[in-house]
């Protein structure tokens, strides 16, 4: 087995490469490599004392000189040395010096005094290699790399600028000296020209290196120019140990390194926190100025007052709805999430917390968002309201223009003929049957008087509705009123002169007037039938058509009695006509009716017009009887349209009855994270994120719901029996349910930043979750300031119960609750309960940082700044950076102590 060194630390990263076969041979060319450097190295530190050593193998051997050497760059005195020349004198001196080595934490495996004081080189130099290893590179950390790894680091960086140069290892990248030549032209550039050192003369750049190093920096030429150019691969060891007293060399421009490492890790998160902020206020006013203009278009409650325009006004809501709203919710929910991270971030790093714009906090987002959906409650059922008044008030439009239309038809004409002085010309016979007509026109009259009535209610309600068309509607019932009240003031007029000529009247037409009193009766039930026959309606229930097709069968049920008097109306004509013919008589013009305005002529001509005085109620009954199926047709398809409305109903409420139900559980499952103490934070951010991925395979379900929903409203659907949910409802539930998971996973997220940051362990954290849930009465995920205080003192923290205690929780209430929302997060009392065992930067570090690098002046330059640190960072510091006004004073130079102070919020920037 070989003789490993291990140095505890440094993570065993040198493990292979420090074993030593104890019989085998070092490679001849790295002996001589390690032979020179190390002895060099040895120099370089004995020269100290005034002394030095010819033969590593032999001046070690009886240890005086090997003890002396740990003493100068140790620092520490070892024990008295034995001043015999025995060998059991040198090995008890060598084994001194190995017993101050493992004293420094190195264990030494397989090497033992004896191989020392034996002269055995390759002992020997594994020994002189643990100590190089231990006290000249083992403390170089560059960011938190140690030993070899951070040497390597180090001269990466330090080269990185520079052409031709690309450290990867210590052998073969140093080969060409243009690395080391580098490093001296990074720290010291006035020592040599190194853009006139080529790639392709490696001898010189290192003789030059060498040189350079020996006169300017002390340090002695440990490497030979020749065997690193011959050799295939030169000695790691001799070069690292060569490579280190650069860094040593150079420690003070690393102290400066270090400075500038702290401001710029200060920077970065300053930097980014203001990304964060000026992100935070940019989607804070996007959002704010889109509510500002959506707000009053939904709560504009008018309409054009037409069905079309209506309609387009609720397929713009569902537009906003479907397409415009949802975005605005996930930027409603990322801007909570950046508030919630920023915050955080404030938190772990020590800086105040971040208070928005006037008119910008989340509480003022939360208002407007409240204020919009106030605005948007009610629009929609309010369209729909509209729509069903609109079709309301066009179904009476229609019904007003039929009955007027048909009223006018009656009443064309009527002025003129009782206007007419015909009776004064007549024999008495006509006169007698001239009043008689009139009296069937005035019983006429009185059966049209409920047409006129109807006109005006209809056109009552259409003013009540708002009807759009109003003005025109209220003149055609004004004309039709002030013609009806011409009517029957004209009725009365005529009436009367014909009263005055009665008693010339002396011959009655029995049977004419027999035929008048039951013709026009028979002709305006014919009227009413075929008007109720074609009469338009407007049902939303099954029931409602089913009570109109049981109304239309109890009319088809009187048929066969109208019928009846049909054939007996018929009969009286027939029977005018006989007794005319038997007795040759000249047929005259039934007096009592206007069915016929016929004259009377010859025999032939009675028989034609006593058939025009049937065809005029025959043509009209057989339009009654045809009438009647083409209602049943109409009843049929509104019947059948009815039923389709309820299939609607059905598909909706279906669906509903699952979505409603999944939406309330997975809003009582999502409530229901971290609630179980025994979780740990990963578990519930998998929990959460599955019911996210749930909710993202869900969303078909909802768009789904949303088809269906339009269907139910493009078929002027309005209630719907067969669900409790609404389409309003479940949108809400459904947002409810998005934002409640977006924001359980921003505070998770958060919780897991915390706790990382903290070093929180599992235990830990069941501890702080279990006494934050038990005081959550209302899980609301947040807790009163009397229950946070009662929860505070069951873990032990000491709040007096007097005034100074009350001072003191106000204080802990400032912190954790800085925005004054009178409720204390879990994320902010996690970090409450944590924040005291945190290691953060403050800003007398970051002081001290551009202390070093201004060397020690009150203030700095943008020069300075400019080489120490990244170009970005630089001018970060340069612009917001204030000039430095001290007596000491000079041109450029800028104050850092205020703007260190600034960066954590104790003044401005």
């Amino acid at each position: 087995m070989g003789d490993v060194y291990q140095d505890p630390y440094s993570d065993g990263y040198m493990e292979q490469e420090e074993e030593w076969e104890r019989e085998g041979l070092l490679d001849p060319a790295w002996e001589k490599q390690q032979r020179k450097t190390f002895t060099a190295w040895c120099n370089s530190h004995l020269r100290k004392v005034g002394t030095q050593i010819e033969n590593i193998e032999e001046d070690f051997r009886n240890g005086l000189k090997l003890m002396l050497l740990l003493e100068v760059i140790s620092g520490e005195q070892l024990p008295k040395p034995d001043r015999g020349k025995m060998r059991f004198h040198k090995i008890a001196n060598v084994n001194k010096a190995l017993d101050f080595i493992e004293s420094k934490g190195v264990r030494l495996v397989n090497i033992g005094a004896e191989e020392i004081v034996d002269g055995n080189l390759k002992m020997t130099l594994g020994m002189i290699w643990t100590i190089i290893l231990r006290f000249a590179i083992q403390d170089i950390s560059v960011e938190e790399l140690t030993a070899k790894e951070g040497l390597l680091l180090w001269c990466q960086r330090k080269t990185a600028p520079y052409k031709n140069v690309n450290v990867q290892n210590f052998h073969l990248s140093f080969k060409d000296g243009l690395a080391f030549c580098a490093l001296i032209h990074r720290h010291r550039p006035e020592l040599l020209d190194y853009d006139t050192l080529s790639k392709d003369n490696p001898l010189d750049n290192l003789n030059l290196a060498f040189d350079v190093a020996e006169k300017h920096l002390d340090i002695p030429k440990m490497l030979d120019a020749e065997d690193m150019v011959n050799s295939a691969k030169p000695d790691e060891r001799s070069v690292m140990a060569y490579v280190s007293s650069y860094y040593h060399a150079f420690s003070g421009a690393q102290q400066a390194e270090t400075a500038a490492n702290r401001i710029c890790k200060v920077l970065k998160v300053n930097q980014e926190n203001e990304r964060l902020m000026e992100e935070y206020e940019r989607m804070a006013s996007d959002l704010l100025e889109w509510i500002r203009r959506t707000t009053p278009w939904l709560e504009n409650r008018h309409t054009d007052n037409t069905l079309p325009g209506t309609q387009k006004k609720l397929e713009e809501f569902r537009d906003y709805r479907r397409k415009y709203k949802p975005p605005k919710l996930e930027e409603k929910a990322r801007l909570e999430t950046t508030f919630n991270t920023l915050q955080t971030r404030l938190r772990l790093s020590n800086r105040p917390a971040y208070l928005p714009t006037e008119g910008k906090m989340v509480s003022d987002i939360a208002n407007a968002w409240k204020g919009l959906e106030g605005a948007e409650k009610g629009f929609e059922e309010w369209l729909l309201s509209e729509l069903q008044r609109l079709e309301r008030l066009d179904h009476l439009a229609q019904k007003f223009k039929h009955k007027c239309d048909i009223h006018e038809e009656w009443a064309f004409g009527k002025e003129d003929m009782l206007q007419s002085q015909d009776f004064k010309k007549c024999r008495l016979n006509e006169l007698k049957a001239m009043k008689k007509k009139h009296e069937a026109f005035e019983s006429d009259l009185a059966a049209h008087q409920d047409r006129v009535e109807q006109i005006a209610a209809i056109a009552s309600e259409l003013n009540t509705l708002d009807y759009h068309d109003s003005p025109s509607v209220n003149a055609r019932c004004q004309r039709i009123c002030d013609q009806w009240d011409a009517l029957g003031t004209l009725t009365q007029r005529r009436r009367s002169a014909l009263e005055e000529a009665e008693r010339i009247l002396e011959r009655i037409d029995t049977l004419h007037l027999e035929f008048a009193k039951r013709a026009a009766p028979f002709n305006n039930w014919m009227d009413g039938a075929k008007e109720d026959l074609v009469d338009m309606f407007i049902v939303h229930t099954t029931e409602e058509i089913q009570g109109l097709i049981d109304a239309h069968e109890q009319f088809k049920q009187t048929l066969g009695e109208a019928d009846k008097e049909f054939n007996s109306i018929i009969g009286l004509v027939t029977e005018v006509t006989r007794m005319c013919q038997q007795y040759d008589l000249v047929l005259p013009e039934n007096p009592y009716t206007t069915l016929s305005a016929k004259e009377v002529g010859t025999q032939s001509e009675q028989s034609s017009d006593a058939e025009s005085e049937c065809m005029d109620i025959a043509s009209k009954w057989e339009e009654v009887k045809l009438l009647v199926p083409q209602r049943d047709q109409t009843l049929h398809q509104e019947m059948l349209r009815q039923r389709n409305n309820d299939r609607l109903r059905n598909q909706f409420a279906n669906k509903a009855n699952v979505v409603g139900p999944w939406i309330e559980k997975h809003l009582d499952a999502v409530a229901s994270v971290g609630m179980n103490t025994k979780e740990s934070l990963e578990q519930q951010m998998q929990r959460l994120k599955s019911y996210e991925e749930n909710v993202l395979a869900f969303r078909p379900n909802m768009d789904e719901l949303e088809r269906y929903n339009q269907e139910v409203q493009e078929a002027m659907i309005f209630d719907n029996r067969f669900t409790q949910y609404t389409m309003e409802t479940l949108r809400v539930g459904w947002e409810q349910l998005v934002t409640s998971i977006a924001r359980n996973i921003n505070e998770v997220e958060n919780q897991i930043m915390t706790r990382d940051s903290k070093g929180i362990s599992q235990e830990q954290m069941e501890e702080f979750r279990k006494s934050f849930n038990h005081f959550d009465k209302n899980r609301t995920r947040s807790l009163e300031g009397k229950e946070f205080k009662a929860c505070l003192i069951s873990l032990g923290y000491n709040i007096r119960d007097d005034r100074q205690g009350e001072a003191d929780f106000q204080r802990i209430m400032s912190i954790v609750d800085p925005n004054g929302t009178g409720r204390v997060t879990f994320d902010a009392f996690l970090d409450f309960m944590t924040r005291e065992t945190t290691d953060t930067d403050t800003a007398e570090q970051v002081m001290q940082s551009f202390k070093i690098l201004a060397g020690d002046k009150p203030y700095i330059t943008a020069e300075i700044l400019r080489t120490e640190l990244p170009p970005d960072q630089a001018e970060y510091c340069i612009q917001r950076m204030a000039p430095y006004s001290g007596v000491d004073s000079t041109k450029g130079a800028l104050d850092y102590t205020s703007f260190s102070t600034a960066l954590y919020g104790e003044s401005d920037l």
